[in-house]
């Protein structure tokens, strides 16, 4: 069942009572999904759940009236990877092994590049493309959330 709040936007009350039902079950402090222009969050320990959807920006301009580069956001860097899920980052297989890469080293695509533990199980996380590995941005055993920048990869 949907609702259209007063702002317009179309609110799908079930999927946020399915997400709410998933943080109980997980045991999670907090959920979010974005599909298309939408982003809908749940949180728990207070009352908020909020629904978002994005606000039209006008671009910056640069010399010439180009676009103006973030000022070093890895996460719109082209060869940022970022987390597919929410969980804790580890660099490698084991505490006591080198880790899947270092700054500088090259990869190919399918490499595993870090390992991320959601729900006590741990997920490979690869290269999606070759390149060389510039910046790991992440520390091992760091928390990381859906759609962090995780490494970049030129």
């Amino acid at each position: 069942m949907a609702k259209e709040p007063k702002s317009g936007v179309q609110v799908n009350e079930d999927l946020i009572r399915k997400l709410a039902g998933l943080l109980d079950e997980t045991g999670l402090g907090e959920i979010e999904i974005e599909e298309g222009d939408s982003k809908i969050r749940v949180a728990r320990g207070g009352t908020s759940v909020s629904y978002a959807a994005p606000a039209p920006m006008a671009p910056a301009a640069g010399p010439g009236g180009a676009p103006a580069p973030a000022a070093d956001d890895p996460a719109s860097h082209p060869g940022a990877v970022t987390s597919p899920m929410v969980g804790v980052c580890y660099l490698s297989p084991d505490p006591k092994s080198d880790a899947f890469c270092n700054e500088g080293d090259t990869v190919k695509e399918g490499d595993t590049l870090l390992l991320i533990e959601a729900m006590k199980v741990f997920n490979p996380i690869s290269a999606p493309r070759s390149g060389t590995v510039k910046r790991i941005l992440v520390s091992d055993g760091t928390p990381v959330e859906f759609g962090e920048p995780l490494v970049i990869i030129e």
